[in-house]
């Protein structure tokens, strides 16, 4: 059954997208709650919920707070953990939605990321891995796998050792130069991208004179960071040969396109979730609209084209 105009159809790594927008993991959970209000199967995908091989609490509250264009959050990775997530999450998700889904996987060592990714890897709904790498790697110093190029590459390795689905690499954009994190990852075995995640940043309360979360720093998101994203994509996309999954500040039509234009195969729409349930919804139902505008026949025609 098809959800939407065929013009918006693309293909991700070899998986054919309906329409090339996705909900973004850590905004969606596990579908079935949006599944309450609207037919999810509108989507082109969705990325769901960070997964760890323990449960996680994730961090001390207040870890989330709104700023000017977006928000800050240090939720700290929050799940049931992997087991959990195989036995309760997924039957409950695979109820609401019909596609293949993206499994969103998180570590702290190398040996994490293999043993998260090749115990979900039996799950025939898993369409694709998006692999987290803005983890701290407590073997290595607390440094980020996705700040280092060889950390990089080798959490792409290992996790392509275990996996023969399509594994996108999630980059920080915490970065001086991410085309270099981004061509390690596709040299050690990466079949795409997807990126941008959260940007660090801080705010202060006036009258506690303290951070306003409790973990001081936090990842920012929303309709600010879209032109950080929207470089860095336009960026990557001409490093590497492998498709980009775009994100970072989308929530209306126009930023898909735009986002599509710097290069991206497909876009994952995150904050906007939180604030409109429906944010992904009218964006697809709005995209025929805004391309026609725009006089764009079928919308893989444009990736890329602004270079």
């Amino acid at each position: 059954m098809s959800y939407s105009d065929p013009r918006l159809a693309t293909t991700l790594c070899g998986i054919k997208l309906d329409n090339p927008v996705i909900a973004a993991s850590g905004t969606f959970g596990y579908g079935y709650e949006f599944a309450e209000m609207y037919d999810i199967n509108e989507l082109g995908t969705f990325s769901f919920k960070g997964t760890t091989e323990e449960a996680r609490f994730g961090n001390e509250s207040p870890r989330i707070a709104e700023c000017p264009s977006g928000m800050l959050n240090a939720v700290g990775l929050q799940n049931p953990g992997v087991d959990k997530v195989i036995s309760e999450e997924l039957p409950k998700l695979k109820a609401c939605f019909h596609k293949p889904v993206m499994a969103n996987i998180s570590g702290f060592s190398t040996d994490e990321y293999a043993y998260v990714c090749e115990r979900l890897n039996a799950e025939k709904q898993i369409g694709w891995f998006e692999v987290n790498i803005s983890c701290p790697n407590v073997h290595g110093g607390g440094m980020g796998f996705g700040t280092d190029p060889a950390l990089a590459a080798e959490v792409t390795k290992r996790v392509r050792e275990v996996t023969d689905k399509p594994v996108i690499m999630k980059l920080t954009p915490n970065v001086t130069d991410i085309t270099e994190i981004a061509k390690a990852c596709e040299d050690a075995g990466a079949d795409g991208i997807s990126l941008i995640n959260t940007v660090l940043a801080m705010r202060i309360n006036l009258n506690s004179r303290k951070p306003v979360i409790r973990n001081c720093t936090g990842g920012m998101s929303g309709p600010a960071v879209l032109p950080i994203a929207v470089r860095m994509v336009y960026q990557v996309s001409k490093a590497v040969t492998i498709p980009v999954v775009g994100l970072g500040g989308i929530s209306t039509p126009e930023d898909v396109l735009e986002m599509m234009m710097a290069g991206a195969t497909a876009v994952e729409v995150g904050a906007a979730n939180l604030t409109e349930p429906f944010a992904c919804k009218h964006i697809i139902d709005g995209l025929p609209e805004a391309m026609d505008r725009y006089g764009i026949k079928n919308i893989t025609d444009i990736i890329g084209i602004a270079h």
